[in-house]
């Protein structure tokens, strides 16, 4: 794997959480990936990817859903956790496949360059203690930049503000320093061209769900008409897990740094769990203030979504009707209009 590729696979598995988007009770949902999208309907997935040469690769698979395998992900909290560590591994899956289809790509340039034909055996996949490195150094990353460096930072101004020794306006300005770095991070991540056309990717990803969920059929032209900013977007998601944090630290009972960052990396379950159940009533109630409440992840999608052109929505349409005909297959009801 080249520098370039494993650079792109490893900074869309930092941007997981902000490109999936949907959860299990809902019809339909997705994530971008490396060239491509993946879409998923209640019971089957199915993963498009467009080569160099135009053409569109697919994997496609059944995927049972974690209530229906361990009761326990049925129940509040519990479900959304369960949802958010299946969302994870099928996106884990779904990028492994797009960086597979790349380095064949790779493969097949280099044999271009030194004028021979294409060879027979397929390029190698993706070793899977690739995988697993991979997602430790971005989960270290995660907890270094949202949970280490806020609370380092707020303990440090803590000595020159006095102000911050309160239990609320320390998590208060460690929050407002967490979404900072965040946005900050999303930002500098866009100016990249290789992540603008994930983000063109996630933007397509939005309007096809939304095509898809108007009822009209499902095309480029369609597609095309709709926003790219969807409310059950991971950016959204994310700017909730962020304020659910906030209130849950202001509880927290410990003074020393350690214990706080501790304390902080145990919770991440549960806030995302709550947050979960959050964006999950504010979806079915638009005008509660919990709508209101998630309104600024909408926003935060002007950084995360950026319009994609036809051939990316093409990618996007492909990739929801091979979860659809996998759907069907199984015995499914659903059908693209």
């Amino acid at each position: 794997m080249s520098l370039r590729t494993y650079f792109k696979f490893f900074t869309h598995t930092l941007l997981m959480p902000v490109l999936e988007n949907g959860e299990e009770t809902t019809l339909v949902g997705g994530q971008a990936v490396m060239e491509g999208v993946m879409m998923r309907a209640p019971h089957s997935y199915c993963v498009a990817v467009r080569k160099a040469n135009g053409e569109i690769v697919t994997e496609q698979k059944p995927l049972p859903r974690m209530s229906e395998r361990y009761k326990i992900f049925k129940y509040p909290i519990f479900r959304g956790m369960g949802t958010l560590y299946q969302a994870m591994k099928l996106g884990m899956q779904a990028l492994k496949f797009s960086a597979d289809v790349g380095m064949e790509d790779i493969k097949d340039a280099e044999l271009k360059e030194n004028g021979k034909a294409k060879g027979k055996e397929p390029a190698k996949e993706l070793p899977s203690w690739v995988l697993g490195v991979n997602l430790a150094i971005s989960f270290g990353m995660f907890i270094f930049m949202y949970k280490f460096i806020p609370l380092f930072l707020v303990t440090k101004l803590k000595g020159v503000y006095p102000v911050l020794s309160g239990r609320i306006a320390f998590n208060l300005a460690d929050g407002i320093i967490r979404l900072l770095i965040f946005l900050l991070f999303m930002y500098a991540l866009s100016l990249m061209k290789d992540i603008h056309r994930v983000f063109e990717f996630h933007g397509a990803e939005h309007r096809v769900v939304f095509n898809f969920e108007s009822g009209k059929p499902v095309t480029v032209p369609n597609a095309q008409r709709f926003t790219t900013f969807h409310p059950r977007c991971g950016t959204s998601f994310l700017f909730v897990v962020i304020i659910v944090s906030i209130v849950f630290y202001t509880f927290i009972p410990f003074d020393g740094f350690l214990a706080k960052l501790l304390s902080r990396i145990v919770l991440l379950p549960v806030i995302a769990g709550v947050s979960y159940e959050l964006i999950r009533f504010a979806a079915k109630r638009r005008g509660s203030v919990l709508a209101t409440m998630t309104a600024p992840g909408l926003w935060l999608q002007r950084i995360t979504t950026k319009p994609p052109a036809d051939d990316q929505t093409a990618v996007a349409i492909r990739a929801l009707e091979g979860a659809m005909a996998l759907e069907e297959s199984q015995g499914g009801q659903l059908v693209i209009a």
